[in-house]
């Protein structure tokens, strides 16, 4: 059965009514490309790319610590600092790419066609990971960025069609939904990681870890591919309005009009402020969640299956936490309880600096805390900001959003690996994340949020 989508105040009239099964289909692209962020970023690619680049600068393998150097493109960098690094570098190319395909995508008529393109891009890198062996670091960093910039330019796509789905307070609602079932999805492929990496280790023997683990990075593009094509089957294209106002070259008449929404984007100064807060304040919450892996086998000595564990237990508990913010978010509304959330991320940070080394349950538990307010800050903040968009951009706007979305941040890692070159302490780098969920929380509780919403053309849910 058709849902009707509320029509917003001063925007032309609303794109056809969606249906369940599209929902659904949208639901299901999260189900496909948490894989990647879970059981590739989250889990696998930091302590993997970290042991190859440590073989490469001349360390033992199963060392406890290394102080080698690796010189990529003949800059000196520390073994530990060059996966950060690589994530600063993925993100600054991205600021150049994701706009574009954001622009590109509003005025297209073949959403879906992008959508694809970009996803099969990234899973074929992270498929490709089956020949990062020995010490080719270099090999595992481009492939990397690949997937990385891939997957970050499907989320744009992929975000673009969320005002299409429902109007203003459905939106909340929708978004969790989609946050809750990517849990799930990214569950559901690391579970299965977890028996492989429990049934085949061997104690003692290295190298057979890290033949796990990039096996494991390979499943997760295979499972991204496959899963993707339910989607892009579900999904419908709605007409794009500028797609109707343009014509010619779509790429160049998305390069146009993004130069276009770049003079003029100043006539929306509240929501440039509320992307501001977001860009702050996730860099912080994508940096913990990158770099968490690394941080719990590079410092506090924790086996890779406790990680797993640890990050399982993450995923379902977030599949509850995305449902149950999202429903405190309609008796409080979004704002609020995203600011709520930014709070218990603080307390998170202190946590994690404090856990003790070899000492599997109190990372355990920290975990489960995380993943009660992970999916849910990410999730409504997502939604919050589609309220904030003027009407026939959602692509360009969401293409600045995931500048600092799913595995993007730039600047915590960046922060991270500097602190951490300087000091060689991984507790260091991580206290130097607090400032980033600090200001983040200043920023946004200054948006005067409904009066940004109605600047935008747009009306505001009931609650905020």
């Amino acid at each position: 059965m058709a849902e009707t989508v509320t029509p917003t105040v001063g925007n032309p009239p609303p794109p056809p009514a969606s249906t369940a099964r599209e929902r659904r289909g949208w639901y299901l692209y999260d189900w496909a490309n948490s894989a990647f962020q879970t059981t590739v970023i989250t889990v696998f690619l930091g302590p993997f790319l970290t042991t190859v680049t440590e073989l490469a600068a001349g360390c033992e393998l199963g060392a406890d610590s290394c102080d080698g150097y690796v010189h990529p493109l003949g800059i000196r960098v520390a073994a530990g600092s060059y996966y950060p690094y690589l994530i600063s570098l993925s993100v600054l190319l991205t600021v150049f790419v994701l706009p574009v395909i954001g622009a590109v995508a509003d005025r297209s008529a073949h959403k879906r066609r992008l959508l694809g393109a970009a996803a099969f891009t990234g899973a074929g890198a992270t498929i490709a990971m089956a020949l990062v062996t020995g010490e080719r670091y270099l090999l595992g960093g481009a492939l990397f960025l690949v997937a990385n910039i891939s997957f970050g330019a499907a989320v744009v796509v992929y975000n673009s069609f969320l005002p299409q789905l429902g109007g203003p307070d459905e939106r909340d609602g929708i978004s969790s939904r989609g946050w809750a079932i990517g849990y799930l999805g990214g569950g559901v492929l690391l579970a299965l990681n977890l028996v492989a990496v429990t049934m085949f280790s061997e104690e003692g023997n290295p190298q057979r870890t890290l033949d796990l683990a990039r096996w494991s990075i390979v499943s997760a593009g295979v499972w991204w591919a496959v899963f993707t094509l339910v989607p892009l089957r579900w999904l419908r294209e709605h007409p794009a309005a500028a797609a109707l106002r343009g014509g010619g070259n779509v790429l160049g008449d998305g390069f146009r009009q993004l130069g276009r929404t770049l003079r003029e984007i100043k006539a929306y100064p509240l929501t440039l402020y509320f992307l501001l807060a977001f860009l702050v304040y996730n860099d912080g919450i994508q940096t913990v969640i990158t770099l968490a892996s690394q941080y719990g086998t590079e410092e506090l000595h924790l086996e890779q299956g406790t990680l797993i564990v640890t990050i399982l237990l993450v995923q379902f508990l977030a599949f509850g936490g995305a449902l149950g913010l999202g429903a405190l978010a309609r008796r409080i509304g979004a704002w609020k309880t995203v600011l709520l959330s930014l709070v218990l991320w603080t307390a998170v940070i202190i946590a994690a600096f404090r856990l003790p080394e070899k000492a599997p349950l109190p990372f355990m538990i920290l975990g489960g805390a995380i993943g009660l307010v992970l999916g849910g800050s990410q999730a409504l903040s997502r939604s919050l900001f589609s309220q904030l968009i003027p009407a026939g951009k959602e692509g360009e706007y969401y293409g600045f959003y995931e500048i600092s979305d799913k595995g993007t941040s730039w600047l915590g890692p960046l922060a991270f690996g500097l602190v951490f070159q300087l000091t060689q302490s991984y507790r260091v780098g991580l206290v130097s994340l607090l400032i980033f969920f600090v200001i983040g929380f200043a920023l946004l509780a200054a948006v005067p949020i409904r009066r940004a919403i109605v600047a935008a053309g747009n009306t505001p849910p009931r609650v905020l």
